[in-house]
């Protein structure tokens, strides 16, 4: 699926590509909505019908990953809620013997994220993946989503690179579609981000299950 020789810089997305799916959708589908009743005096099933429709007024922009902006349209403490629950982190199978293939073979490494600073740092803190990397990039750093084309020029001059010569590998289709856009040749998907839920079987574009099955090999001796 991926012809190595091709590729110089990976660029990767954090949650639903490295790290399970399922702590982000449990947080936002169940237990943010299950907290705000709790501190608003709402039925839960009230509080999720509201905050479902905000968030979804929000969706593929920067508000929709800020933390800061839903702490203070919720008035809750939304980094210290996901302390709360930061045990269901984790991280997706053959990550880390991925990551450390691409680094031996001497590509240049990225991690691309929507996810906001203080969101980052939760994770990093559990997983310590962010050892692998280059560099580390928010998208509010930069003060565009992944969704908008103009997030990838933005990324190449702050970290040059060649697009006919990188690979993204990201769970959120709107993403690859902008990173197409702008010329990034080589794009993947996950077929299946959340553990928890069922397989994608339609994809715009190829996916995989697991990194095993793009594993750069080790080149045989002479």
């Amino acid at each position: 699926m991926i012809d190595w020789n091709c590729i110089d810089t990976v660029l990767l997305d954090m949650d639903g590509t490295l790290l399970d799916l399922h702590f982000d959708n449990y947080f936002w589908n169940s237990y943010l909505p299950r907290r705000y009743a709790q501190v608003h005096g709402h039925r839960e099933e009230d509080a999720r019908s509201l905050l479902m429709s905000r968030f979804e007024a929000h969706q593929g922009t920067l508000e929709w990953y800020s933390v800061d902006y839903w702490s203070e349209q919720l008035q809750l403490d939304v980094p210290g809620l996901k302390h709360e629950i930061k045990h269901l982190i984790s991280v997706r199978p053959f990550v880390e013997e991925f990551l450390r293939s691409l680094r031996e073979h001497g590509k240049a490494l990225y991690l691309v994220t929507n996810a906001h600073r203080q969101s980052l740092d939760i994770k990093m803190a559990c997983t310590g993946l962010d050892r692998w990397f280059d560099a580390v990039v928010v998208s509010h750093d930069l003060r565009l989503p992944k969704e908008n084309p103009e997030f990838w020029p933005a990324l190449n001059q702050l970290h040059p690179f060649n697009p006919q010569r990188t690979l993204l590998i990201d769970d959120a289709e709107p993403v690859l579609n902008s990173a197409q856009f702008h010329g990034i040749a080589h794009l993947l998907t996950l077929l299946q981000p959340d553990s928890r839920r069922q397989r994608r079987l339609d994809t715009r574009f190829p996916g995989i299950h697991h990194f095993d099955e793009i594993m750069p090999l080790v080149p045989e001796p002479f």
